[in-house]
Formats: C-alpha cells, structure tokens, sequence
C-alpha cells in the first residue's frame, strides 16, 4: 500500500507551472512598470511613465521633455542596472519617447 500523497500547497503549484510555462520571465518584466517610481526615484517618475516591456526586453518610457528625455538616455546605463538588479526578466534597451505623461 502506498503512502497518501499531501495536497501541494497552491502557491506551489502555481510556481511550478509559471516555470514550466516560461512566464517567469515576462511577469518580472512586467513587475518593471508597477515598481518604477521605486526603481527610478521620485525625481524621475515625476516625469516619466513606463508603458509597456516587450518580451524580448525593451521597455518603453513616455518623457515630459525632449531635455528629460536626452538627459535619461544618458543615464540607461544606471537606470537598466537598477532595473535588472536580481531579476531574471531583464530589459536590454529603454526608448524614451518624448510627450506628455498620461497618469
């Protein structure tokens, strides 16, 4: 007679599956845009807005200002190491795109 198997614990379960599925990944990606103001600051979020990442990792950033947006493409170096720091879902490339904010 075998041993009764224990249920696996649902946020397990759904671990498991993410894994399996390769969206590990793509929801840290996500996970960029919900902690931007954290990730950048509050100096930079006040004037950017992330709006989306592709799944092969360039994240898209609407900028007040053409001047914010020279300054922040001069400071991606910084702002992707910020980004990525212990993710698995890593964003190779941010395009500022110049135009107002929708919040």
């Amino acid at each position: 007679m075998t041993k009764p198997q224990r249920p696996t614990p649902l946020a397990d379960a759904l671990a498991s599956y993410l894994q399996k599925q390769g969206l590990i990944k793509r929801m840290q990606q996500a996970g960029i845009v919900e902690e931007w103001a954290t990730l950048v600051g509050p100096q930079i979020a006040a004037v950017t807005v992330p709006e989306s990442v592709t799944a092969d990792g360039i994240l898209r950033v609407r900028v007040a200002s053409s001047a914010w947006a020279q300054e922040l493409s001069l400071m991606s170096p910084r702002i992707l190491a910020r980004l990525n720091d212990g993710r698995k879902g890593r964003v190779r490339e941010v395009r500022w795109i110049v135009g107002q904010p929708i919040r």
